[in-house]
């Protein structure tokens, strides 16, 4: 013991030298460390964990670009400053320091190892995913300590830094009187700037998707739903908005979605909007349509749900949601596409003028409907949406629905299910997913289901399969199949992936607004690809 004594010592000493060091930047730095308006400014940046073989800790050769040029201005490199702090930050980790330079906080976090690759069997893009959920936790841990200004290192992905910076920073506290430090978070120096901006941009629309899916049902009705959207396009002059009455509803004879309005004091809506991206010449491309389940409440109608968690169907309009979020930001994007945006808004309530389960109901295309079950009403609206939607000649149709308990059953929030007829719709959509990061998962579409809701006894079909809630999911997208005639289509049910507990970590808790950006993405692949 007597001998590791001047080791010890030693080791005390260049202990007490940094915290020395330390303190002298502190001190020299909380002057500078404000922006010029006097808010107090942070710095994310990322590390690398090292790989088999290299030593323990991170290297400074294992630091982003953005950390080795910041690391060469702190006296003794930041690879010190994080060796005395304790061990190698290993893949989503932080450590926090204070008053170096002009930043007042500065946050490492560990981005894992550097050459991970796309990960077939998570089917999605690990480097990216990684540094969405370390720009994340740096800028929460800087909100916490209401840094108002956060510069962020692009991390070798500015785009994906941007979208986990913007989306970590979301905030739904409209009805709050105490609120959260607003947090601008931006790109730290100049490398990537336009992916960061695009990041921004997609980052931003999931985030208006997530505003439209919180705010309770009574602030966000079929008409102020309508009202949001028209605002929120009001100053993109290649998109076209239609707020449809229920007169034009009855006149296109969607009766299937009409019976759903019934029990409901709030009149219902039809929105269509029009994005013009398309390129000239060449004649007018077909259009691609996303059509959104928009029930802004779902009480379940006669059918009624249990009141545990019923508060949570003011997001049953999440499909709605994300359509017009997706199609807001390609706009926004200038994506060279034609895009039209199908939305059936209403309410589901039970009143003596509601829907009746044993009701006989005639969609658009004069097919018969016996409702069963009125709790099962997203796919009424979606099979007069997706008539209609036929009528565009759509070069591939989409529709996004919270439609069944049963995928969250089924496949939990780990991805959207999709049910779709074409091959190469569904490889753009799982391409777009892997890059994106919300994933998506092919379902059956077997005859097996189709027979299920077309043993009905009084119509042509029913809206239930006969085995109730055996292959829910699968039944219902057997249902909306009659409707559609388009030769790409497909069916995403969302219902699982609706709200965010604490999954995906650069997400809060609350309403998600999955998948906006993948459905985003696929509209840049499908700009891309003009053969099908």
């Amino acid at each position: 013991m007597l001998l590791l004594l001047p080791q010890l010592r030693a080791l005390g000493h260049r202990r007490l030298l940094g915290g020395c060091v330390q303190r002298k930047l502190s001190a020299a730095s909380a002057a500078e460390a404000t922006n010029d308006s006097g808010k107090r400014k942070g710095l994310v940046l990322g590390v690398y964990e090292a790989g088999e073989g290299e030593a323990a800790g991170p290297p400074l050769s294992l630091f982003t670009p953005a950390g080795e040029a910041f690391s060469s201005r702190v006296p003794g490199g930041l690879t010190q400053l994080i060796h005395r702090s304790g061990p190698a930050l290993k893949k989503g980790k932080s450590r926090i320091f204070h008053g170096l330079h002009e930043f007042s906080s500065v946050v490492i976090v560990g981005l894992g190892k550097k050459s991970a690759p796309i990960n077939k069997l998570e089917q999605w893009d690990e480097q990216k995913e990684a540094i969405r959920a370390a720009a994340a936790a740096g800028c929460r841990q800087l909100q916490e300590l209401e840094v108002a200004e956060v510069e962020v290192d692009p991390c070798g992905d500015a785009q994906a830094a941007a979208e986990g910076s913007v989306l970590a920073l979301f905030q739904y506290d409209e009805f709050k009187k105490k609120k959260k430090t607003r947090v601008a978070a931006k790109l730290h120096g100049r490398e990537g700037a336009a992916a960061w901006a695009t990041g921004v941009v997609y980052a931003e629309g999931q985030n208006l998707a997530r505003r439209l899916m919180e705010a309770p049902a009574n602030h966000m009705t079929p008409a102020i739903f309508g009202r949001a959207i028209q605002e929120q396009l009001s100053s993109l002059s290649t998109v076209e908005v239609h707020a449809r009455p229920r007169a034009w509803i009855e006149e296109q004879q969607m009766g299937a979605f009409l019976s759903v309005t019934r029990g409901s004091e709030e009149p219902p809506l039809f929105l269509e909007l029009h994005y013009h991206g398309a390129s000239a010449g060449g004649g007018a491309p077909s259009p691609v349509v996303y059509v959104g389940k928009g029930v802004t409440f779902d009480s379940g109608g006669i059918s009624l749900k249990p009141s545990s968690g019923m508060d949570a169907m003011r997001a049953d309009m999440g499909g709605a949601a994300t359509v017009c979020s997706a199609i807001a930001t390609a706009a926004k994007l200038q994506l060279p596409i034609h895009i039209i945006g199908l939305v059936p808004l209403c309410e589901n309530m039970p009143s003596g003028k509601a829907t009746k389960p044993g009701d006989v109901v005639v969609a658009k295309n004069g097919k018969t409907i016996q409702v069963d079950n009125t709790d099962a009403e997203g796919r009424l609206i979606l099979a007069d949406a997706l008539c209609y939607a036929d009528t565009f000649q759509p070069r591939a149709v989409l529709d996004a629905a919270t439609l069944t308990g049963a995928m969250s059953v089924a496949l939990g929030s780990a991805a959207t299910g999709v049910f779709t007829n074409s091959d190469w719709l569904w490889a753009h959509l799982m391409e777009a997913s892997v890059q994106t990061g919300d994933r998506v998962w092919r379902m059956p579409l077997f005859q097996h289901y189709t027979k299920q809701i077309a043993d009905s006894q009084l119509a042509d079909i029913n809206n239930v399969g006969k085995y109730s809630r055996a292959g829910g999911a699968c039944t219902a997208a057997a249902f909306l199949r009659e409707f559609v005639t388009a030769k790409h289509w497909a069916h995403l049910d969302i219902a699982g992936v609706m709200d965010n507990k604490d999954e995906v970590p650069y997400l809060s808790k609350g309403m998600a607004g999955r998948p906006t950006r993948t459905l985003v993405e696929l509209a840049a692949r499908l700009a891309h690809h003009t053969s099908n």
